[in-house]
């Protein structure tokens, strides 16, 4: 568990032109690279490890863009915000996870009343947001791990079977009794909202910052398979499910991130809505030999522990983004990495360098 917070500890430099740039919403490690994602782009940043330069711990930068586009045929309009929120690396991919839900336009204060009141009522879709794929990471010339269409091994770039308006997980949840009905519902009034992912094997788990139900958040679980040039979801046993549900007892809070460590699950967890509220830490305690062993449609669990709070401000640095350091990096304390959405003047130095916390665990 976390026992030391060490704040703005990471310095990440980027361009006034790169894709990502502060609303930092996925991150993960290749050795000293360290890729993240932004909720308001359509592509991935890299960035590699560089001596300290003032009081942080680790320091990153020479910023190089990734456009999905350049990798993947997308559901939707090339350069459409894909809002992606969950990265995982895995047997030589990088893993990432739009949200899917719905967004609702927002008010404006140079407006009146009755134009916002119409606002307020647009629902739309970005289909980039329904995005589930895997991206081959390979070495280029340099020695430097890149994203491409197709590896020299025979590795490729592939999405989720679907289109601009639903994919085989979409289609799968509509007919759910829990998450079905919040399907028209915007991802921040409560509705679909995935932020969290995790990868082990071909079994994927997906957090949900929104449907909370009666203070249970929730965990998909699915197992993918490559099927000519798309993924398809696969029955997760003999039954034929597609997919398990796990509703942990996170005390009213969606997840946010989730990363495994060892055999632990650590769960970041916020706010479902637009809210200034705890943001805080969980263990699930062997958490993956559990779900490889589970065979229950939808189970229950309410024995995580609360690891540590993490400080916000009034509509800044909320935590949305935890992953382990390499240990190369951390060297004999573990430690994860925590990056923020909508970072504030503390965290910020200049037009494009933003700070994040290590967290120390055990």
């Amino acid at each position: 568990m976390p026992n030391t917070r060490s704040a703005n500890a990471v310095r990440l430099e980027f361009a006034p032109d790169s894709l990502v740039q502060s609303n930092l919403s996925g991150a993960a490690f290749t050795g000293d690279w360290l890729w993240v994602a932004g909720d308001e782009a359509c592509g991935l940043d890299r960035l590699r490890r560089l001596d300290p330069v003032g009081q942080e711990v680790l320091r990153f930068g020479e910023v190089r863009d990734f456009k999905l586009d350049d990798l993947l045929d997308l559901p939707g309009a090339a350069g459409e915000e894909a809002d992606l929120e969950g990265m995982a690396v895995a047997d030589g991919f990088l893993w990432v996870v739009g949200s899917h839900g719905l967004k609702r336009k927002n008010t404006k204060p140079d407006r009146d009343h009755a134009d916002n009141a119409k606002r307020l009522a647009k629902v739309a879709l970005d289909g980039n947001r329904r995005l589930l794929a895997c991206l081959p990471i390979e070495p280029d010339a340099n020695g430097e791990p890149c994203l491409v269409r197709e590896a020299q091994d025979g590795r490729r770039a592939l999405r989720l079977k679907g289109d601009a308006q639903s994919n085989l997980l979409t289609r799968a949840l509509a007919d759910d009794p829990h998450f079905g009905p919040y399907m028209a519902i915007p991802g921040k009034d409560n509705g679909l909202d995935i932020e969290g992912l995790a990868v082990d094997g071909r079994r994927l788990l997906l957090g949900l910052r929104g449907p909370v139900l009666r203070g249970w958040s929730a965990l998909i679980e699915i197992e993918v398979e490559a099927r000519g040039d798309q993924l398809r979801l696969v029955p997760l046993d003999a039954t034929g499910i597609l997919l398990r549900k796990h509703f942990l007892q996170l005390d009213g809070l969606g997840v946010r991130d989730l990363h495994f460590s060892g055999d632990d699950l650590y769960i970041l967890a916020g706010p479902t809505m637009v809210l200034n509220g705890d943001i805080r830490v969980f263990k699930w305690p062997a958490a993956r030999p559990l779900l490889a062993a589970n065979r229950e449609p939808a189970r229950f669990e309410a024995g995580l522990t609360e690891s540590v709070s993490l400080p916000h401000g009034h509509g800044t640095n909320r935590a949305e983004a935890i992953c382990d350091l390499p240990p190369g990096l951390a060297g004999r304390k573990p430690s994860w990495l925590v990056l923020y959405d909508a970072p504030g003047a503390d965290r910020k130095e200049g037009e494009a360098t933003v700070f994040g916390d290590l967290l120390r665990h055990d």
